[in-house]
C-alpha cells in the first residue's frame, strides 16, 4: 500500500513588535536597525522552479511548481507558496539563501513578517495564481 506524507506547515518566526506605549528613544532605535543579523528574518523571491537531486518542488496545498518565496531565520530556510502553503526546506542552506539574496543594495525593510508576506503577494490572496 503506498503512503503519502504532507509535511506540516511551519510558520516563521515573528519579528518582535514595539507596543504603543514604549518610550520614544526605543521606537526610533527600532525603526532605524539593520536587518541583519542573527535575528533577522530575510526574504527573496524565487520566480523559477525549484530542484532537488533532480525532483522538481511542488506546493502540497495547490501544487504550484514555481514562484516561491524563501524565508530565512537563523539557520533555517522555509518556502513558501503563493497559496500561503509553508514548509521547511532542509535541502536549501543559509550560504545557498545568501547567494540568492545578494548584497544589502535594493532591500526593503517591514515591520513584521505578516506584513512582508501580505505585501510581496504570498499570504494567500494570490492563490493559483503565477506573477511575472
Amino acid at each position: 500500500m503506498l503512503r503519502t506524507t504532507d509535511r506540516t506547515a511551519e510558520q516563521a518566526p515573528s519579528l518582535p513588535v514595539l507596543t504603543a506605549g514604549t518610550d520614544a528613544k526605543l521606537k526610533i532605535q527600532h525603526e532605524i536597525r539593520t536587518a541583519d543579523g542573527p535575528g533577522a528574518t530575510r526574504c527573496v523571491g524565487h520566480p523559477g522552479e525549484l530542484v532537488f537531486g533532480g525532483i522538481p518542488v511542488m506546493c502540497s496545498v495547490c501544487q504550484a511548481r514555481r514562484d516561491w518565496l524563501l524565508i530565512n531565520h537563523g539557520h533555517n530556510v522555509w518556502v513558501r507558496c503563493r497559496c500561503g502553503g509553508q514548509w521547511l526546506e532542509p535541502e536549501i542552506s543559509r550560504a545557498d539563501f545568501d547567494a540568492l539574496i545578494g548584497g544589502p543594495n535594493g532591500t526593503t525593510t517591514y515591520p513584521s513578517v505578516e506584513a512582508g508576506l501580505v505585501a510581496l503577494g504570498f499570504d494567500g490572496v494570490f492563490a493559483g495564481i503565477y506573477l511575472e
